[in-house]
């Protein structure tokens, strides 16, 4: 009995283990099985500049940490910069990570710097309704009106950026000859052209419908190297700006890094000149701060701050040296002429040029110089004042004797009765009598008249 008993319990443990083994290896089965695929998007609005740039390489770093199949550009811009231009399509043409550049949604457009960065990605696509060309360079000149250069440099500019999109076309197997055209004749063209002409990949009414498109397409992420897509039921998270790129983008605007720029000039002026203010210290220096931060994502003409701070010393020399308007004339016309060739830069004919707005311009050129020639000479005047007050303040003010000062007594001056000495021999009571010195609280008096 004790046999058959033991092998009920050994038959028993054996069908429990092998039962626990089962579900083990189910639920092993159920927490190793695949995640679904994630498509991160980058929606990308207007110009192409530095901001615009982290932007993008945040997105794509973030959508490498969460171990993205797939990054979306959605992207709607005049141009940009051709600097920030450049290291965008490093960026693209060097990441592991397949990207597409999507222009969208309709009514958008890929002008100048977006043809660059849409032929640079591994996929290009389209929505219906939208146009992509006019890549010609176009330079900056006086004044910020943008203007063909026929010189040697311009050549230099035109045939350098000819070739660099040439480049970007042959690496992606995109036609060369239209990406040359649309550098160096301006050609712009819609997404159904784009397809026919192989600018771009395929043609898509939303992101979901891109994605469904590109399910199961293979991309060539190297010249030896390509990947399968496998987007089925991808979960689509999308990247905006936030505050902070909000901020950095409006700070980008040169009519506001223009304004920053002075009045953090003239509130490291007044601090310096009436130290202990702490206020005018504390907003110029925030605003000089944010001035040179949105230089940064600006083309900087650095002629331009030279003339501005320049018109500026000549404000304050005027002030204190009087040249009968000469400096302060001298001073409106670096102001103004440094203003104007603040900003430089390279840009397409379809997007608003990068200058301060001549609303903003001549107001703020104006009141700047009523400030210096005005405000500041006043308060310069009034210090130079002779003083009322404290000890420079008693210098050679007069008074009455209310006792006889042989030599010493008491006077009365300002309301106010003072001990004082006589160096100039006794002085009767109710005498008129001027203070020639003071030292501590005692005043060194004189008979106002000696006879």
């Amino acid at each position: 009995m004790r046999d058959c008993r033991s092998g009920d319990r050994r038959r028993s443990a054996g069908a429990c283990g092998v039962v626990l083994f089962c579900l083990l290896a189910l639920f092993l089965t159920q927490g190793s099985a695949p995640a679904a695929p994630r498509v991160d998007v980058a929606v990308v609005n207007g110009m192409i500049g530095p901001v615009s740039s982290e932007f993008i390489e945040e997105s794509l770093s973030s959508a490498r940490e969460a171990g993205a199949d797939l990054l979306i550009i959605q992207l709607d811009t005049p141009g940009g910069l051709l600097g920030t231009t450049r290291e965008l399509v490093k960026l693209l043409l060097g990441s592991r990570l397949p990207i597409a550049v999507y222009v969208a949604p309709s009514g958008s457009r890929a002008g100048s710097a977006g043809v660059f960065i849409t032929m640079a990605a591994h996929i290009a696509a389209m929505a219906p309704g939208t146009n992509i060309g006019a890549a010609h360079p176009v330079s900056i000149g006086f004044g910020g009106s943008g203007e063909d250069s026929s010189s040697v440099m311009g050549d230099k500019i035109l045939n350098d950026t000819s070739a660099f999109i040439k480049t970007i076309a042959g690496q992606r197997e995109r036609n060369v000859a239209w990406a040359d055209s649309a550098v160096r004749h301006s050609v712009s063209i819609t997404e159904n052209e784009a397809l026919e002409r192989g600018v771009i990949d395929l043609i898509a009414g939303s992101v979901e419908a891109l994605v469904d498109s590109l399910d199961g397409r293979t991309i060539k992420l190297s010249a030896a190297d390509s990947l399968r897509l496998e987007l089925a039921g991808a979960e689509i998270v999308y990247h905006r700006f936030n505050w902070r790129y909000n901020l950095l983008d409006r700070l980008s605007d040169p009519n506001i890094a223009y304004i920053l720029f002075l009045v953090g000039l003239v509130g490291l002026y007044f601090e310096l000149s009436n130290p202990g203010l702490i206020f005018p210290g504390v907003v110029g220096g925030i605003s000089l701060i944010l001035a040179f931060f949105a230089f940064q994502t600006l083309p900087i003409n650095y002629a331009g701050i030279l003339l501005i701070l320049f018109a500026i010393v000549l404000f304050i020399v005027e002030v204190k040296i009087p040249s009968f308007g000469l400096l302060t004339l001298g001073g409106i016309i670096s102001m103004l002429m440094g203003s104007i060739l603040l900003f430089k830069g390279e840009i397409s004919p379809t997007m608003p040029t990068i200058q301060v707005a001549w609303t903003v311009l001549i107001p703020t050129v104006v009141l700047t110089t009523l400030f210096f020639v005005f405000v500041v000479g006043k308060a310069i005047q009034a210090q130079r004042r002779k003083a009322t007050t404290g000890r420079q303040g008693m210098m050679g003010e007069q008074g009455r004797a209310m006792t006889r000062l042989d030599p010493d007594g008491k006077v009365f001056i300002h309301g106010e009765i003072w001990k004082a000495h006589s160096a100039a021999g006794p002085i009767k009571a109710q005498d008129p009598v001027r203070v020639t010195a003071i030292s501590g609280m005692v005043l060194t008096v004189e008979p106002l008249d000696p006879a």
